[in-house]
């Protein structure tokens, strides 16, 4: 489980990739002015974070006229979600053994 979600935690390691993903996550699928509508970063950077996102399997993008409009692709973000239970899980059982250790 755990390298299958290293692509898609690594393309969420950028903020700005990161940023797109709350974009995209709060305001549905959205062209790629509508993405650097108030945002720091160009047209072009946008894109190249979105080809991030999308190579992990994140998202992907259709056509709707001339625009390309991108929405994502929560499966991917599913499977992270879970490996972070997971992670979670195994920390809690490690930390209540070493509990158990510590207070005989």
């Amino acid at each position: 489980m755990l390298e299958q979600t290293v692509p898609v935690f690594a393309a969420l390691g950028d903020e700005t990739r990161l940023r797109l993903v709350v974009r995209l996550s709060t305001g549905g699928p959205m062209s790629i002015a509508r993405l650097t509508q108030d945002a720091s970063v160009t047209r072009q950077a946008v894109t190249k974070h979105l080809q991030v996102l999308a190579d992990a399997g994140l998202a992907h993008s259709s056509r709707l006229g001339r625009e390309s409009v991108w929405e994502l692709d929560l499966e991917k973000l599913e499977a992270a979600r879970r490996c972070i239970e997971s992670l979670s899980a195994q920390w809690d059982e490690a930390l209540g053994r070493l509990k158990k250790l510590v207070e005989k």
